[in-house]
């Protein structure tokens, strides 16, 4: 994995660089957001990459460059998505260092009439900038005509259903959550678009048959939903050095996430009001996260989040054991592998 993880950053690095150059041959001032670009696409785990190549695998074909560079793309969806939710979340960190809406700020002029607005404007064309590139790497990648064409519907699906969750995440932000309306946004906004679609896309280019392809289904949703459920976890109880991202993001923006829905679902009284009061506030500090850690503990939410990641991920592992004749040796292995690597992540 971690050989196909270098392949995939050389091949995002070359396009990227390219791309970037012929940006700033339009205007010197195009720097800033040349920088943002790079920043977006610097760093990741690749794992959607890594599905999208282990879908062409599965389909019995070879590696190939050109299969890399289609892979790749998925890396440009997740990065302009990313760029939209920090600002539609408007976060301050993304892997350690300030979000596009932050960075850019210091490229706006001090006397343009709203130099944060501004800034906020000109990350929204980099999130935009990164899908379009996206588009651009798959159709250029090399492969045949009529492989692209095979995959291109789902590249519909994939931005339909991505869109759609983070629409209902917004929707339904600052309303008591349930736990079956959580998952929903879970499943479109985050666990479609980061397995079921890349694998769905890179076995399509393959010429997978209907069995595998079903096989991915049930591989891949439930395994996308323990990721998310992971990251939600992670979220409030994480590192801040390792996750990059603050334990305040997800209370303060009052995420309707699962482990809160479960949380207001089993707490008492009091509880469920000192969590309705908590969420939301802009002003939260250290006790405030610690109040909500000792709820999520006491309701037994955290407990029940971890039970549905282990219980997904089994789910995902017995999706491909059972049709492992369906699936060459080699994919089947690197498919468990990932569910690993995107489950089991320390705090």
């Amino acid at each position: 994995m971690q050989a196909l993880r270098s392949r995939i950053n050389a091949e995002l690095t070359t396009f990227t660089n390219s791309e970037i150059a012929l940006l700033e041959q339009i205007d010197p001032q195009l720097a800033a957001v040349g920088t943002q670009l790079r920043t977006a696409v610097a760093d990741g785990k690749r794992i959607r990459a890594a599905f999208c190549y282990w879908g062409w695998r599965s389909a019995g074909q070879a590696d190939s460059d050109a299969a890399i560079r289609a892979a790749a793309a998925m890396e440009l969806v997740h990065a302009a998505a990313l760029v939209h939710d920090d600002l539609i979340d408007n976060s301050a960190l993304r892997r350690g260092v300030p979000t596009p809406q932050l960075a850019l700020r210091a490229a706006v002029p001090a006397d343009a009439p709203d130099p944060a607005g501004a800034a906020r404007s000109l990350a929204l064309l980099v999130g935009d900038l990164l899908m379009a590139w996206a588009g651009q790497l798959f159709v250029s990648c090399g492969l045949p005509s009529a492989y692209l064409a095979r995959a291109r519907p789902m590249w519909a699906t994939l931005a339909r259903e991505l869109v759609a969750g983070e629409c209902l995440e917004i929707l339904r932000t600052g309303e008591d959550p349930l736990p079956d309306t959580s998952l929903q946004i879970v499943r479109y906004k985050t666990a479609k678009y980061t397995v079921e679609h890349p694998l769905h896309i890179g076995g399509r280019l393959g010429g997978a048959s209907d069995r595998i392809l079903g096989t991915f289904s049930a591989y891949g949703i439930p395994l996308g939903e323990a990721f998310q459920l992971r990251d939600d976890l992670l979220a409030v109880f994480g590192d801040p050095a390792a996750t990059g991202k603050s334990n305040l993001d997800d209370l303060t923006g009052n995420r309707p996430t699962a482990l809160v829905a479960h949380a207001l679902q089993a707490a008492g009284a009091d509880d469920r009001a000192t969590l309705r009061a908590v969420l939301g506030r802009p002003d939260l500090d250290a006790t405030d996260l610690q109040t909500v850690r000792t709820i999520l503990e006491r309701t037994g939410a955290r407990a029940r989040t971890e039970a549905m990641i282990a219980e997904r991920a089994a789910t995902a592992r017995a999706a491909i054991t059972s049709t492992s004749t369906a699936l060459p040796r080699a994919s089947v292995d690197a498919l468990h592998e990932l569910s690993h690597a995107v489950t089991v992540r320390a705090y």
